[in-house]
């Protein structure tokens, strides 16, 4: 399944405004806010917390990998080019597990 296909199954992010990503500690690591370009991401990071009890674990990782399907490749290919996804390809390689943290609209 592409990525077009897999956000049109994906629960809905209209009442999101951000997702913050902070480590275990409680430090800031990153902002996906839902807006073009990052909307995706958004729904990709939502969903998994929302299936992972709101910590992106490895396993998270390993399925967010999957879902973004063509752009995982891409994100091989180009490294820093989708840090959204780089951030779970370190995860999935058994990087610390990451908080999420919803903002609403």
């Amino acid at each position: 399944m592409n990525f077009s296909d897999r956000l049109q199954q994906l629960p809905t992010v209209a009442h999101v405004a951000a997702l913050q990503l902070a480590t275990a500690d409680g430090q800031a690591l990153a902002t996906l806010e839902n807006k073009p370009g990052q909307a995706g991401s958004v729904a990709v990071h939502h969903a998994l917390a929302a299936l992972y009890g709101g910590t992106l674990t490895p396993a998270a990782a390993t399925l967010g990998l999957e879902w973004y399907a063509e752009h995982t490749a891409d994100a091989h290919a180009h490294p820093g080019k989708h840090p959204n996804i780089d951030r779970l390809l370190a995860l999935a390689q058994g990087g610390a597990p990451l908080g999420v943290r919803v903002v609403l609209a």
